[in-house]
């Protein structure tokens, strides 16, 4: 999921359903839970993300950690 947002730019739900083939609501999921932990922000800011409102909205990764998170990824 962090791949499919990528590191600089900001992506909309739809697009990111695209990259990764997941089911809305599992994706709406797993979004809330990644904003929750704080890792991704969305565009406007929620705390929340409702099925309705995810393909609509985009996400981004939170700066604060885009350095530990890039690390992680290509450590593999």
């Amino acid at each position: 999921m962090v791949r499919a947002i990528g590191f600089t730019q900001t992506m909309i739900g739809t697009e990111i359903q695209d990259h990764t083939r997941m089911e809305p609501d599992d994706l709406t999921e797993t979004l809330n839970s990644l904003i929750s932990a704080g890792f991704i922000e969305s565009v406007p800011y929620s705390e929340e993300i409702q099925l309705a409102e995810m393909p609509v909205t985009a996400f981004e990764l939170n700066p604060a950690y885009t350095h530990e998170l890039r690390k992680a990824l290509y450590r593999r």
